[in-house]
């Protein structure tokens, strides 16, 4: 049972959403026109189908550091998603410390428990709190105290914190999609007590598992001596000084209506055909991923190689269709994860190619939504094994896309997914190569009847705990609302234009 809201608590008229990134993408064109498109990732996939058509306001960084004319760009994009978007302008210099560097060169590997991958450079944690400041006077500036502002993830963990600073009071929560990590590990943060202490600026603290909630209190009690932690179940209380914060783990999830309807359709069920006859007498193992270390492309790779040594059997029936959607390879450390990816994909290949057959089929590049469906409705197995993961939405979506009920979910046990889904998953070690090649043949000798009934367990579990289900458990904790309290507004009408890429010249 959630602990009851006070009566205090303001009436709330409008949800606004804070983030690195806005959900959409600035193209610049040869000719200097700027093409827009929907932004991509797991942050902006679950988050456009909540604020769509319900006239809030989405703040952000807008993707460029050129001068552009904003608000022009801004009134077009507002045309299709229904709410308001509202740029935060940040310079070259802030991008590279405050995004490449202190959230992605040591909080992001910090968090997933890669300490040796961190750089400490102190420069970084100057312009982290700059950033932070700029974010913070912009939502000053475009909010009222009828607002809900929602934060989201590390980027942004000292915005309630700046916001305080300037004497601005708002009802405001934050959500943390990546694993929170343990005591041993966030201790090596030189800014550990700063990062605490902003923290606990907000009103309401959201992590993906029980696991990460467990993380966050125990550093707490470790390190900060002022605060008590009170109460069980979703949601517990802090109590550091005079205020009360709320802590909560809320696991989140995809529009499973939306990937099962588009499943459906002729234009996916077509290129899922195709796809049968590209491979035709194998059974497809799918892998889905963005470029990033975290997700152990490579121990995936050295297990399905283990896989066809030691069972040959499976050798010109199995292929493995590995997606890697481009990340960060103006970084040095992504661009040689890349390099060692591609030199294992010819090893491989290389060494097991036979006549009308090759083992991995490597796609470097994003795919539009029906080809990756279409992949999904024809794999039949996904091997999802992260080294540590805040969610791991592409389990979900797999699921979800599975409208025969077929096909078995692979899954490491280091992802958040794993909590919902390890019963009816095949749980691994991604380190254990061993154990995952033997985990591969499992899969691909299972019979129809149990993956049936494991798919069908997995499809009617996501199905329930949907996105909408997330944020509506996370707005009663905060607000004790839900996204019928902010309705679908009447004059809403999409761009057309908009939605198939709207190039304006500025």
């Amino acid at each position: 049972m959630l602990p009851q809201t006070s009566k205090n608590t303001p009436k709330i008229k409008r949800l606004v959403v804070v983030s690195n990134r806005l959900p959409i993408i600035l193209v610049k064109e040869e000719n200097g026109d700027w093409n827009i498109e929907p932004g991509s990732g797991g942050l902006v996939t679950a988050l456009a189908p909540i604020l769509r058509n319900r006239g809030g306001l989405w703040i952000g960084w807008p993707g460029t550091c050129e001068r552009v004319n904003l608000d022009k760009i801004m009134a077009i994009a507002n045309k299709n998603t229904g709410h308001n978007l509202k740029p935060v302008s940040l310079t070259e210099q802030e991008i590279n410390k405050y995004y490449f560097g202190f959230s992605n060169e040591i909080i992001w590997p910090l968090f997933h428990d890669l300490i040796s991958r961190c750089n400490f450079d102190p420069t970084y944690w100057e312009v982290y709190q700059e950033v932070n400041q700029k974010f913070a006077r912009v939502i000053a500036r475009n909010t009222t105290a009828d607002d809900y502002i929602w934060v989201h993830d590390y980027h942004l963990m000292l915005v309630a914190k700046e916001l305080q600073n300037i004497g601005i009071k708002r009802k405001i929560g934050f959500f943390l999609h990546i694993p929170f990590p343990q005591l041993d590990i966030f201790v090596k943060l030189p800014w550990r007590f700063q990062i605490l202490r902003g923290l606990l600026e907000f009103d309401l603290i959201g992590f993906q598992t029980t696991r990460d909630r467990r993380n966050f209190t125990q550093c707490l009690r470790t390190l900060i001596r002022d605060v008590r932690v009170k109460g069980k179940g979703q949601v517990s209380l802090i109590q550091s000084g005079e205020k009360e914060i709320r802590v909560g783990n809320f696991p989140i999830s995809i529009d499973f209506r939306d990937f099962m309807h588009n499943s459906e359709t002729k234009e996916v069920a077509d290129r899922a055909w195709y796809i049968h006859e590209y491979y035709p007498n194998q059974k497809i193992i799918l892998g889905v991923d963005r470029l990033d270390y975290t997700k152990g492309i490579t121990f995936r790779f050295q297990a399905f190689k283990r896989a066809l040594i030691k069972y040959p059997e499976l050798q010109n029936k199995i292929t493995l269709v590995q997606i890697v959607v481009p990340s960060r390879e103006d970084i040095p450390e992504y661009h040689s994860l890349k390099h060692e990816i591609d030199c294992l994909v010819g090893e491989i290949n290389g060494q097991f190619t036979q006549s009308g057959w090759v083992p991995i089929h490597y796609i470097f590049r994003s795919l539009e939504k029906p080809e990756l469906l279409a992949y999904y409705r024809t794999a039949e197995v996904a091997l999802i094994t992260p080294l540590k993961d805040g969610m791991n939405l592409v389990a979900k979506e797999y699921c979800a896309s599975k409208i025969e009920k077929n096909g078995v979910l692979i899954l490491s046990e280091f992802a958040g997914a794993a909590n919902q889904c390890h019963k009816d998953a095949l749980l691994v070690n991604p380190y254990d190569i061993e154990g995952v090649a033997e985990t591969i043949y499992q899969a691909f000798t299972m019979d129809k009847k149990e993956q049936h009934s494991r798919m069908s367990r997995l499809r009617r579990s996501i199905g329930k705990y949907t996105i909408f289900w997330w944020v509506n458990s996370f707005l009663r904790a905060a607000i004790a609302k839900n996204l019928d309290n902010f309705p679908p507004l009447e004059y809403y009408i999409p761009s057309e234009e908009y939605s198939q890429r709207k190039i304006i010249s500025l």
